[in-house]
């Protein structure tokens, strides 16, 4: 068959790189992929696996102090080890980029260490240890990433000033930790340093924590909450100015945000200070060097690169997909698998291949309690011009989250009133991000409220919560 004559090559090995390496050599095309640093990009890491399994050793420990509140006696005190921590962290990042290579050497996916840069559509330049080497190739696949930003006065010195990256290196807990941003790192690592015993504060410019559209505000609401509860301080619309590090940690002054809106009160001014300093505001562009000027791909002002529906760039048979796409699509691992299989489809289909479905992207947020959302959020689907209709179930409603001690959080359904389509599902609580798969494919197959209704849930389940939620709607 032609298409087994087809070669494609895939600069960076992250989530998007590897899953369309691993999909075109499935597909019968000669595969050769770039990674100039580790196998698994910033997913595997310095994001997602590794915050995971560290939120692990944090709920651990969180079980084990709360031991008595299940009948149970613990001799003794329980402590965090940060460098074992640590270990335990690399353990499971070093098998599974393991597993990676021995997935790429299986499908006789070519890896070659080295930068790679675009030359033109034809041809990929790889620097490597050994010297450049050329490689020909029919389609080329970007899947470059991000990095942390960088922000004006409050640059890293990954000492006191830290990026994500720097967070998840740690081995010591500090003993007070100011985040400046309440995203979805942001949070997620107050959730955790907090449970291994650091003061944690996180300044927020916006006037909600998760300040993201697709984020109903009730979920907002609920996190903040959660996080007064422990002990999180929330400095909402506000930012954090006039920074100064000396020899006993970072020092500061809050002021009110421009972002924190139109109906925020000016604050006076108070200083703030901490051992360190976590910058989460958001990623920057991983193309520096790529050559993209050079072959004539385009980007943004922002320097993220432009692709269409169906994943390809300015230049015939270039692919972009993932991170490097920038904010204006979804920046998450498994929307850069999705756009990675949607670019592979378009190299063997001679432009016939389905296009890139954005509309039923699961969100899934490991803050404590996690948090799951798909679809609208309540405010979306009204300024959509939707009439709306919602239902709430708590889950402390629900018998196994009472068996568990798993009692805050809550699934809320947002539906159109006048046909009944689900058009957004939030949930928060334990395993939301797990539970929230059911919401998923209720939308993406065109599902009622109604269809997932008379669907049996099984019980006593977290599950269940969807289930009773949608039965509310009526």
């Amino acid at each position: 068959m032609s298409d087994q004559k087809k070669k494609l090559t895939v600069i960076g090995g992250g989530p998007g790189g590897y899953t369309a390496a691993f999909e075109a050599a499935r597909s019968g095309m000669a595969v050769t992929l770039v990674e100039s640093h580790a196998m698994g990009g910033t997913c595997l890491n310095n994001g997602c696996i590794p915050t995971k399994t560290i939120k692990a050793s944090a709920e651990a420990l969180e079980t084990a102090q709360n031991a008595a509140r299940f009948g149970l006696r613990l001799e003794g005190s329980v402590s965090v080890d940060p460098v074992a921590v640590l270990a335990r962290k690399e353990r499971v990042c070093d098998t599974l980029r393991t597993g990676l290579e021995k997935t790429c050497a299986a499908l006789g996916v070519t890896l070659v260490r080295g930068r790679g840069r675009l030359l033109h559509s034809g041809m990929v330049e790889a620097d490597c240890p050994e010297g450049k080497q050329e490689i020909a190739s029919d389609y080329v696949i970007l899947a470059t990433g991000s990095r942390p930003v960088d922000l004006p006065g409050l640059r890293a010195d990954h000492k006191r000033i830290l990026t994500s990256d720097d967070a998840l290196k740690l081995d010591r807990v500090p003993a007070s930790l100011l985040i400046v941003g309440g995203g979805v790192i942001g949070c997620e690592l107050a959730c955790i340093y907090q449970a291994f015993g650091s003061t944690v504060t996180v300044v927020e410019g916006q006037n909600r924590l998760l300040p993201m559209p697709s984020i109903d505000e009730e979920i907002s609401t609920l996190l903040q909450r959660e996080m007064k509860k422990r002990r999180i301080t929330c400095e909402l619309g506000q930012t954090l100015t006039q920074i100064r590090v000396d020899e006993n940690g970072v020092h500061g002054v809050l002021a009110t945000s421009p972002f924190a809106g139109p109906d925020a009160k000016p604050r006076p001014e108070k200083p703030i200070s901490a051992e360190m300093v976590l910058v989460t505001v958001g990623r920057t562009s991983n193309t520096e060097g790529l050559g993209l000027k050079e072959a004539g791909v385009a980007v943004d002002e922002r320097g993220w690169i432009r692709a269409n529906e169906h994943m390809r760039t300015s230049v015939p048979n270039v692919y972009a997909i993932g991170d490097a796409l920038g904010p204006s699509r979804v920046m998450l691992a498994h929307v850069a698998s999705m756009e990675a299989m949607c670019a592979v489809k378009d190299c063997l289909s001679d432009g016939q291949s389905p296009i890139m479905d954005y509309r039923h992207v699961p969100s899934a947020i490991f803050t404590s309690p996690e948090i799951g959302c798909v679809g609208m959020s309540e405010r979306q689907a009204r300024d959509a011009g939707f009439v709306v209709k919602t239902s709430l179930l708590h889950v402390r409603e629900l018998g196994k989250a009472q068996a568990m001690d798993a009692l805050p959080g809550f699934c809320k359904v947002v539906a159109d009133a006048d046909s009944g389509a689900l058009l957004g599902v939030h949930m928060a609580g334990a395993h939301a991000t797990d539970l929230i798969a059911e919401a998923v494919l209720a939308l993406h197959m065109g599902a009622s409220a109604k269809d997932v209704a008379e669907t049996i849930h099984a019980h006593p389940t977290l599950a269940e919560a969807l289930g009773e939620a949608v039965q509310r709607l009526s």
